[in-house]
C-alpha cells in the first residue's frame, strides 16, 4: 500500500484524443508535497507517512509544530495529512513526491470537502418533488409535506429527510481514472468531477476497488535534496556560461 498525495484543485477543462474524443477532467497540482515525518508500529502502533503541503507563514505556525518541521528539515507547510502504508512502502522524511507517482490510465480516489451551500430545502437537497403546483395548496408547493405518523409512533424517526445544512461535507469519490500528469508543472489530471470547490485541498490515493498496475513506482515517486543539488548547479553553471 502507497502513500498518497495532497493536492490542490485548480478546475475543470478537457482534452482531446487523437481520435478525437474529448475527455473532461480535473486538474489537480501537487505543489512542494513532502514527507514530514515517520508513524512506526514500535512507537505509534501503525505505519504511516505524515505529509504536507504547500507553504504557511511562520508567524502562523505553532512553536510545536515548527519544532517538527525543523526536525524533518521542511518548511512550514499549509497542510497536513497522514497515510497509512505497508512498511516496504516508507518514503524518506524530507523526500518530495512528484506528480508522476500516479501513471496515466490507473485508477485512483479523490476526498475532499463538498461546496458548502448553506440551509437548503427538502427539494434542493433531497431531491423532493414537492406539493402540487395546482389547485388546493397555498404558497407551500416546495415544502416537504408531512413528516410523522399519527398517534401512531407520535414522533418523527431520526435521520428523516428534512430541510437543513447543505454541503460542506468530506467525500470520497472513487475509481477515477489519471488521464496523465506533468512533472513539471506539477499537474495531475483526473477523469470526470472531483468533490471540493477550486482551490480546496483534495487527497488522491490508489484506488481500493481496483488492482494496482504493475508499472507505478515503488514506493513512490519522489526526489530529495540530494537529487535536487546536482539540478541547481547545473542551472548556476549554464548561467555563468550564458
Amino acid at each position: 500500500m502507497r502513500s498518497g498525495v495532497i493536492a490542490q484543485k485548480l478546475g475543470m477543462t478537457r482534452i482531446f484524443t487523437d481520435a478525437g474524443e474529448h475527455i473532461p477532467v480535473t486538474v489537480l497540482k501537487v505543489d512542494s508535497c513532502q514527507v514530514v515525518a515517520h508513524r512506526t508500529k514500535e512507537k505509534n502502533g501503525y505505519t504511516a507517512l505524515q505529509v504536507g503541503v504547500g507553504k504557511a507563514k511562520v508567524k502562523n505556525v505553532s512553536k510545536a509544530e515548527r519544532g517538527n518541521f525543523a526536525i524533518a528539515k521542511v518548511e512550514p507547510k499549509r497542510k497536513l495529512a497522514e497515510f497509512r502504508v505497508s512498511e516496504d512502502a516508507v518514503i524518506p522524511v524530507g523526500a518530495e513526491i512528484t506528480a508522476d507517482h500516479f501513471i496515466a490510465g490507473q485508477f485512483v480516489d479523490v476526498t475532499g470537502i463538498t461546496t458548502g451551500k448553506g440551509f437548503a430545502g427538502g427539494m434542493k437537497r433531497w431531491n423532493f418533488g414537492g406539493l402540487r403546483a395546482t389547485h388546493g395548496v397555498s404558497v407551500s408547493h416546495r415544502s416537504i409535506g408531512s413528516t410523522g405518523g399519527r398517534q401512531d409512533p407520535g414522533k418523527t424517526f431520526k435521520n428523516k429527510k428534512m430541510p437543513g445544512h447543505l454541503g460542506a461535507e468530506r467525500v470520497t469519490t472513487q475509481n477515477l481514472r489519471v488521464v496523465s500528469t506533468d512533472v513539471e508543472r506539477g499537474l495531475i489530471l483526473v477523469e470526470g468531477a472531483v468533490p471540493g470547490v477550486a482551490g480546496g485541498w483534495i487527497f488522491v490515493r490508489d484506488a481500493v476497488k481496483r488492482k494496482l498496475p504493475a508499472e507505478v513506482p515503488m514506493p513512490g515517486s519522489f526526489r530529495t535534496a540530494n537529487d535536487a543539488a546536482p539540478a541547481a548547479q547545473a542551472e548556476q553553471a549554464q548561467e555563468e556560461n550564458a
